[in-house]
């Protein structure tokens, strides 16, 4: 074991995906010595761009793909070279009416267009004004909400003044969110298409009443007061790429490679980090130890109880196509369907009923999810030879796929087949038809279990927020340290700074911004 004076920092960062690469450019901006500990041979976490079929040039983002809550906050103040690109289509949701294959269609850019939509498949206009209403409410939430995720951690009190109205807190804070939807929508289509948002990797259902439905809906539309999920130019990676640059830069070490085995502290002074390397193991020594990893990683490495295993509930889909598939909803372009988020089996009592299937560890009958294509936005993921060839990248996230269902190996092949399937429901030709091959002839189609990013990228579980996420607030005191910023742990000097915090959850960089902030005000102290 070797430790000694250049193994001293002031702060350890356990975990190089993008929550640490946020924290250790912050600290090192300030002046502060910081060392970023990976497990794997490159940084980023779930945040990272492959290559994933051999002999096709396209950089498929291959865990997380979207980008909503990165705050520009946090873009600015690192200098981040980074483009997040708008998608103009928010959304489109094939069903079937009378017999005939129809769809809704969101344009973000044309309220017209959107509004002829609704009509179309409503028969009024009273879904379209019930629906602007919901949204116009849920956009002045964000901007309230959204600036206090990078300032210290308010009590409930506190942000319900910030919000500033009464009806809105009781709907998205106090009560399930289902029973707002069925206020508000009377279309079973259009109720599903709001539900999804309080569902994505989290096995919950619209009457759930520790509101987990509501908290995972609150920052799907939250993001940079918004709530649009904008694609990032180049890639997840290129994520990476600019915060790691960012952390580079401004004089951080980060080393890969490296895998944490244990944190030794007492919470009062050093906290000794061991980690297994190439050359054998170490031991850094930092006055504060940040771990960008699940609650529960942290208790194995500090040889604790963890407590309840997290389950994460989601099925990742990437496919690489020769082209876009047609439509049996003949009306609208497939370039304008597959461009925003495509909602396949996604009624409000598909929704229902899949969660309860699920719930009961059965694989749903028909499985809800949803797909977007990033090159109709982005083609710089491709290189001159796939983009010659018309190549189009696919991304499929299914809903209601927990942990659980897949311990059975052949489980990811048939939640894979029972997924395509739905969407060839909605499909003029099978999505068989539209997969490119890769060099060995084999079509170009991934799936990711909750099990494969337990085991690629270390979310206990599968579970992508590292576990169930919460309110953006304090239910009691808020205290001072690092509590007053929502990354507190039992011990002073180890504080949490993934999405496992509170305000964690999804690719924003909020929870190593607030880690950054917390260990500043107290080595300045």
């Amino acid at each position: 074991m070797n430790t000694n004076a250049s193994s001293r920092y002031d702060a350890v960062i356990v975990g190089g995906g993008h929550n640490g690469l946020v924290a250790a450019a912050y600290l090192a901006r300030a002046g502060r010595r910081v060392v970023v500990l990976e497990r794997l041979p490159q940084v980023g976490g779930a945040a990272v761009s492959a290559r994933a079929f051999p002999g096709v040039d396209a950089r498929l983002s291959r865990y997380s793909y979207l980008v909503s809550l990165l705050p520009r906050k946090v873009v600015r103040e690192l200098g981040l070279r980074l483009e997040l690109r708008r998608r103009r289509i928010a959304s489109y949701s094939p069903a079937e009416r009378d017999g005939k294959p129809v769809g809704l269609l969101v344009d973000a850019a044309d309220p017209d267009r959107t509004r002829e939509s609704f009509r179309a498949l409503t028969g009024t206009d009273r879904e379209w004004e019930a629906w602007r209403r919901f949204y116009g409410t849920t956009g002045q939430v964000a901007r309230r909400v959204f600036p206090t995720l990078t300032e210290p951690l308010p009590s409930r009190a506190e942000l319900r003044r910030r919000v500033g109205d009464d009806a809105a807190w009781e709907a998205l804070f106090e009560r399930p969110l289902g029973e707002t939807i069925e206020r508000t929508f009377a279309d079973d289509l259009v109720r599903g298409v709001v539900l999804t948002d309080g569902l994505i990797g989290t096995l919950t259902h619209a009457h759930d009443p520790s509101l987990l439905q509501n908290r995972c809906f609150l920052y799907h539309v939250i993001g940079n007061g918004t709530g649009d999920w904008d694609v990032p130019v180049g890639g997840m990676g290129a994520v990476t790429d600019a915060l790691a640059e960012a952390a580079l830069a401004a004089g951080a070490e980060l080393r890969t490679g490296c895998e944490v085995t244990a944190i030794a502290t007492d919470g009062l002074g050093d906290a000794e980090v061991t980690y297994r390397h190439e050359g054998g193991e170490s031991v850094a020594v930092g006055r504060k130890a940040l771990v960008n990893a699940a609650p529960a990683t942290l208790a194995r490495l500090l040889g604790e109880e963890p407590g309840p295993a997290p389950e994460g509930s989601q099925l990742k889909v990437n496919m690489v196509l020769r082209r876009l598939p047609r439509l049996r909803d003949a009306a609208v372009d497939p370039r304008d369907a597959f461009a925003g988020t495509f909602h396949i089996a996604e009624g409000y009592r598909q929704l229902e009923t899949a969660h309860a299937e699920a719930d009961a560890g059965r694989l749903p009958s028909a499985p809800p999810s949803e797909i977007y294509c990033h090159t109709l936005t982005d083609t710089s993921i491709l290189g001159p030879g796939a983009l010659r060839r018309g190549l189009h990248t696919l991304t499929l996230f299914g809903l209601h796929m927990p942990a659980r269902l897949f311990a059975d190996p052949s489980a990811k092949e048939r939640a894979l087949a029972a997924s395509l399937a739905q969407l060839d429901e909605v499909l003029a030709e099978p999505i068989a038809d539209c997969l490119a091959t890769d060099a060995d002839g084999r079509p170009c189609v991934e799936a990711k279990s909750p099990l494969d990013l337990e085991r690629e990228v270390g979310l206990p579980g599968g579970h992508i927020f590292h576990q169930d996420l919460s309110f953006p607030f304090a239910d009691g005191d808020v205290g001072g340290g690092a509590a007053h910023w929502g990354v507190a742990t039992a011990y002073p000097n180890v504080l949490l700074c993934g999405a496992g915090a509170i305000r964690g959850g999804g690719v924003s960089g909020i929870p190593g911004h607030n880690a950054a902030h917390a260990v500043l005000e107290d080595l300045t102290r």
